[in-house]
């Protein structure tokens, strides 16, 4: 049979992040428009996840810490529970003071059960996970039985990506390596930014996408890449693809595709790729602000070499899936 995803998925979710766990079932979780709460949907199928009951899990606090830019939530599974990271502004009364923050959920559902807070990411000696800006858009991967956290790091007005190992699901260990910085003109437009990662691993190679530039139409998917056998905290390890692997498309109306995220399709070969994108161009005021960024999907192609081929954003409307024998 053939499953089908009709584009876009969800409108009004940016960031998406779609993980599917070793029940089954895929969950579904991503930024609203508000910035002000974390939802979670769960269904047997990627399409289902469009019509899935959403579920309101935190809620930004009234004031200070955590009480603005709920952004970019991620669902994992870690030493046998779950966690939600994410990103939240209003430290110090400051709504730009963005840091990492690790909600935790001991259920076996994540749809039930208590989410507690674990607080800001720390680093292993128990410091604050304290930049001179902003902190945001992390991510996490397991590989070689290490744990490993990505995340977007902004000083002098130049956002890059950092990566350190894990101690915990809520602790970093504090010697984090400079991953990549906005080093490409199509990186550097409106902003100079690298943002937004996230990671897959075939044909023998860690690949991991991110996000560049403005927010607009501008932004943009790249893509880093080592091999499977090399140190994961050796910057020598990792190579940037000179150009965007995915950008704006006249032919298909899809401007600033980005924040992707990728998961597998009910086979559990089929690769899939999440990302956000808007249907037009213009827009008024700050674009973080446009509440318009749906969440779509499409099948992830591989070129002969190995490397993923993310060809174009689809148009609206445009159905995409695999073809899957279930006998």
């Amino acid at each position: 049979m053939k499953y089908e995803y009709t584009n876009p998925l969800i409108e009004q979710r940016a960031d998406p992040y779609i993980y599917r766990h070793i029940d089954g079932h895929y969950y579904f979780t991503a930024s609203v428009p508000e910035y002000n709460r974390i939802i979670l949907r769960k269904s047997k199928t990627i399409q289902g996840l469009a019509t899935a009951e959403e579920k309101v899990i935190w809620k930004a606090h009234e004031s200070g810490a955590q009480s603005v830019h709920i952004w970019a939530p991620e669902l994992h599974f870690q030493d046998g529970n779950w966690y939600m990271h994410y990103a939240a502004g209003g430290l110090d009364e400051d709504i730009w003071k963005i840091r990492p923050y690790v909600i935790e959920n001991t259920s076996e559902n994540p749809m039930e059960g208590d989410w507690a807070e674990k607080g800001m990411v720390q680093t292993s000696d128990k410091d604050d996970f304290s930049f001179t800006d902003f902190s945001l858009d992390a991510t996490v991967f397991e590989h070689n039985d290490k744990s490993y956290y990505i995340w977007a790091q902004k000083e002098n007005n130049i956002s890059n990506l950092y990566m350190d190992e894990l101690v915990n699901p809520w602790t970093i260990r504090g010697e984090p390596m400079l991953l990549s910085t906005p080093d490409y003109a199509w990186e550097k437009i409106g902003f100079w930014v690298n943002e937004g990662a996230d990671v897959i691993k075939r044909n023998g190679k860690i690949f991991v996408t991110f996000s560049a530039s403005a927010t607009d139409d501008n932004y943009a998917i790249g893509l880093l890449s080592a091999d499977e056998d090399s140190d994961m905290m050796d910057p020598a390890s990792w190579s940037k693809h000179p150009e965007p692997v995915l950008k704006s498309n006249e032919e298909t109306s899809q401007y600033g595709p980005g924040h992707s995220t990728f998961t597998v399709a009910e086979d559990g070969v089929t690769d899939i790729l999440a990302y956000h994108a808007r249907s037009y161009k213009e827009i008024d005021g700050n674009p973080l602000y446009d509440p318009n960024r749906h969440a779509r999907v499409k099948v992830l192609k591989w070129n002969e070499d190995g490397t993923p081929n993310f060809g174009i954003p689809h148009g609206d409307g445009m159905v995409d899936g695999p073809i899957i024998d279930d006998n």
